[in-house]
């Protein structure tokens, strides 16, 4: 193994801080300045060079400003446990810490929504503060960033790969949801492994154990002289009982009485050989993809068909598991991230986007009745972009032919590898729907 190096952020020669270029308050225990740490005199000079401005461009933080240590919460979530607060204290002291110090690698492991990226973000936050170059990343964005940099003009592969490598901190977010292709899996490795050889620090987060990772990558997160794991043993959060973004944004409730107990498959002899079979196909999928969320799943046809019925049996039949599901109406959802903008709303933008972007389960319903402005378009890209790159379970229904769906959503929905279609070509229960009478808002039972 090559012999580490070591990386001094100060003047080595400096006798204030000895190279380290922070240095800690001289005041006793109890002093609400007590641990804090400053940027050194011999520093000072070179943070005022690097702007607050051209470090949060490069951090990629500009989402996660609001993701600070003051803003998360290790008490009053609903269902805390005394056991659980405990955890939720040691993963933010462990990583107030390591914010300060910036030695070695910090390795947050835990279920959805426990506040992972929440504590990883808040360390990039701190180390930004105080003039560290810093980049945070999602897994799956990282391997999307150096994809896009092969055959680009305006990027350079080797340039970019370069930068991830030996950026002073790195944060990568959610290792385990990425496209585990050969290829990603050696990007990854290399990466990691000279990290891990040059000694510099990382936060890493994940919602996968340990023995589910890469072997090469396992193998340099169980070296107990450099990662500090820290596991968070805590409710998820985001869940609809005790959070307000997720409440706000979900029509579930519109629905709770739609299961697979009470779905019509009609009267045979009403409906032509075709018509049946597809409304089968579709009732089958669903209880399926209720059993083993993966993957998208896609329901196409007219009109009072069952689309909502089955979509909305899935997230009900899958409320208060693991994945617990976010039922949103898509007119809605734009309607509700258009609302964040407004100076009396209670929630920011980017809560709800990244809500949305990352639900363990995610139903869109009634897909292309939206407003089709080119923000709305670019919205529903990256929201879906995001879940097919991170393989996140989507389920997505539209009245809407396949051809006439946005050309980057409609690339996604036809990787047969990730997503499944199942277009139900029996007429409406209730007979033709007139165009006045179309559905947008998730009230209209379909």
């Amino acid at each position: 193994m090559d012999e580490p190096r070591t990386r001094s952020l100060g003047d080595p020669d400096c006798p204030i801080c000895r190279g380290i270029g922070f240095v800690r308050r001289d005041v006793p225990v109890g002093h609400p300045d007590f641990g804090r740490v400053d940027i050194c005199q011999c520093r000072q000079k070179e943070v005022a060079q690097m702007t607050h401005q051209r470090l949060y461009r490069l951090s990629n933080l500009d989402a996660f400003r609001h993701m600070t240590f003051e803003t998360f919460q290790t008490e009053g979530l609903v269902g805390m446990s005394e056991a659980q607060i405990r955890s939720l204290t040691t993963a933010a002291n462990a990583a107030r810490y390591f914010s300060q110090h910036l030695d070695g690698w910090l390795l947050l492991l835990g279920s959805y929504g426990v506040g992972k990226t929440h504590l990883a973000a808040a360390v990039a936050n701190f180390a930004v503060s105080m003039g560290v170059p810093t980049l945070f990343l999602t897994v799956p964005d990282l391997l999307d960033w150096l994809r896009y940099a092969y055959g680009s003009e305006d990027f350079n592969f080797e340039a970019r790969f370069e930068e991830i490598r030996n950026i002073r901190l790195l944060v990568l977010d959610d290792l385990g949801t990425q496209n585990a292709t050969p290829w990603a899996e050696e990007k990854l490795y290399q990466i990691f492994n000279y990290r891990y050889v040059n000694n510099l620090p990382m936060v890493i987060t994940t919602n996968q154990a340990l023995e589910e990772l890469e072997g090469r990558i396992q193998s340099r997160l169980r070296d107990p002289e450099l990662v500090r794991v820290i596991r968070i043993e805590a409710p998820d959060h985001r869940n609809p009982a005790g959070n307000a973004t997720r409440r706000q944004l979900s029509s579930l409730e519109f629905h709770r009485e739609k299961t697979f107990g009470n779905f019509s498959l009609r009267e045979p002899e009403k409906l032509s050989t075709e018509e049946q079979k597809s409304l089968l196909n579709a009732f089958r999928a669903a209880q399926a993809f209720a059993e083993n969320p993966s993957g998208w799943i896609v329901f196409t046809g007219a009109y009072g068909t069952g689309k909502t019925h089955l979509a909305a049996a899935i997230a009900n039949y899958n409320t208060g598991m693991e994945r617990d599901p976010l039922f949103v109406v898509v007119p809605d959802l734009l309607d509700h991230l258009r609302s964040t903008f407004s100076p009396n709303s209670s929630i920011t933008y980017d809560e709800m986007f990244e809500e949305v972007r990352s639900a363990s389960m995610l139903i869109l319903d009634d897909l292309g009745t939206q407003s089709a402005t080119p923000w709305a378009r670019e919205k529903l890209y990256q929201i879906l972009n995001h879940r097919y790159v991170a393989g996140l379970p989507t389920v997505i229904t539209t009245a809407n032919p396949i051809e006439e769906v946005d050309p980057r959503i409609r690339s996604r929905m036809l990787d047969t590898r990730r997503c499944t279609i199942y277009a139900i070509v029996a007429p409406p229960y209730r007979g033709q729907v007139s165009p006045a009478d179309k559905p947008r808002r998730s009230r209209f039972v379909k």
